[in-house]
């Protein structure tokens, strides 16, 4: 792993408050993901089933962890199960976990080789009333891959079809939505980042520029923070293209002229940043492509101060939409007669803002977490509201990510430069 090693102390604290959460006698098992193929003999890279890492920080593949809380021997109430390396895959792959690094990182006392899963979890599966398993079940999934998780599922029931069955997302989701201090301070190291990767577009971006190359910067600079890289498929759209909502082929090149959106965010330690930032290609931008970005930033500032404890999801959304519509008014796009007579299920301001405002963020980019609860301290959200206008070919999107806690938010990105003056001065000072 790039990343500094995190405090075990987050790790052990996450199963503290997972254990209340089960029913007696409940048993749970969390798998690591697949490392997936491609062609011939290639792989993509490993990324980690972030409920596992949550629970118990080990970035390797083909670990298991057992939570069971009532077994009879104490020893078996936390295992973690590690691939077992030997000479071969030393030489191939490189090092793997030890035991007793694997204790230093976890916290977890109980460590057998994932081969010994199977007898192991077989003696302890009939002290169990209940069987906790994990499946993907966010709202946005749409994967018809079958997971490790996937498979043990089958493999349970078919071989314990007496038991009890349980479903582990639910409490997850709940879990996950509030972030400890030690999780903030993931998610802080990764917009750090993010802010060195960004600033060093302010000096680079020029007519003639190329979007791949925008995202060649950005790279090197997260690489060289100790970031995995991008925390999602990076967007860098130029001209119409930043209509596009989710445009990733990043192959335009940029123009006197246009304004360039960044979708962009760096990953560390599994968690992750989200920004948006939109550059004026030419160093400075048109009055109408000011007056635009303007609007998207005030409702961005409205947006943010509704995101606190006590609001929930879906007003939160209504009011923004309200302060939008004002908006797309004053800019011309809307007419207010027409507003006052549109169907409330289906509200204009949606042809130039179709995209949600704020989403949880922290070990998945789009995290845990229910519409329908509250907001609570400690849930980090993005606030992004946008105006894509293709007929123009402009589209302005700002984002920043949002703390909430018991005395209103903290903006993690307040050190990010946003506003239109100081982009302007930074692209035309350097």
């Amino acid at each position: 792993m790039r990343y500094e090693p995190i405090p075990s102390d987050l790790f052990i604290h996450n199963r503290d408050k997972f254990r209340r959460h089960l029913k007696p006698g409940g048993l749970a098992v969390f798998n690591a993901n697949d490392i997936m193929p491609t062609n011939a003999d290639g792989t993509m890279g490993f990324k980690q089933q972030s409920d596992l890492f949550y629970l118990c920080g080990i970035d390797q593949e083909e670990t298991i962890l057992l939570i069971f809380p009532d077994a009879k021997e104490a020893k078996h109430r936390e295992i973690l199960f590690l691939r077992e390396t030997n000479e071969h895959i030393a030489i191939w792959e490189g090092h793997k976990l030890t035991k007793e690094e694997a204790r230093q990182l976890s916290g977890i006392q109980t460590v057998y080789w994932t081969h010994q899963f199977a007898n192991i979890f077989n003696g302890l599966v009939f002290e169990a009333e209940y069987l906790y398993l994990n499946t993907n079940e966010h709202l946005r999934n749409s994967s018809e891959v079958q997971t490790r998780d996937d498979r043990f599922i089958r493999y349970c029931k078919e071989k314990y079809p007496l038991h009890k069955y349980e479903r582990l997302q639910p409490i997850m989701h709940r879990l996950r939505a509030v972030k400890s201090v030690w999780e903030v301070e993931q998610i802080q190291k990764a917009i750090d980042i993010t802010a060195k990767g960004f600033r060093r577009l302010l000096g680079f971006v020029r007519p003639g520029v190329w979007e791949y190359e925008v995202e060649a910067e950005l790279i090197h600079e997260f690489i060289r923070n100790r970031s995995n890289g991008f925390a999602y498929t990076p967007i860098i759209a130029s001209g119409v293209n930043a209509c596009v909502l989710h445009y990733i082929e990043n192959n335009r090149q940029c123009h006197a002229g246009d304004v360039l959106l960044l979708d962009v965010a760096a990953q560390y330690a599994n968690y992750n940043a989200d920004l948006t930032r939109v550059l004026p290609v030419s160093g400075k931008f048109t009055q109408r492509q000011k007056a635009i970005y303007n609007a998207v930033y005030r409702v961005m500032l409205e947006a943010k101060a509704m995101l606190v404890t006590g609001n929930n999801w879906i007003d939160y959304h209504k009011e923004v939409g309200k302060v939008m519509e004002s908006e797309l008014i004053g800019l011309g796009l809307l007419d207010k007669h027409e507003v006052a007579r549109q169907d409330p299920d289906n509200p204009l301001y949606k042809k130039y803002f179709m995209h949600g405002t704020s989403h949880h963020l922290g070990l998945d980019v789009h995290d845990y977490g229910s519409r329908y609860h509250v907001f609570e301290p400690g849930m980090v959200f993005t606030c992004e509201p946008g105006i894509y206008i293709p007929e123009e070919g402009i589209g302005i999107r700002l984002e920043n990510d949002i703390l909430i806690t018991e005395n209103g938010n903290i903006d993690l990105m307040a050190h990010i430069p946003i506003l239109a003056e100081e982009i302007e001065d930074l692209m035309n000072s350097r």
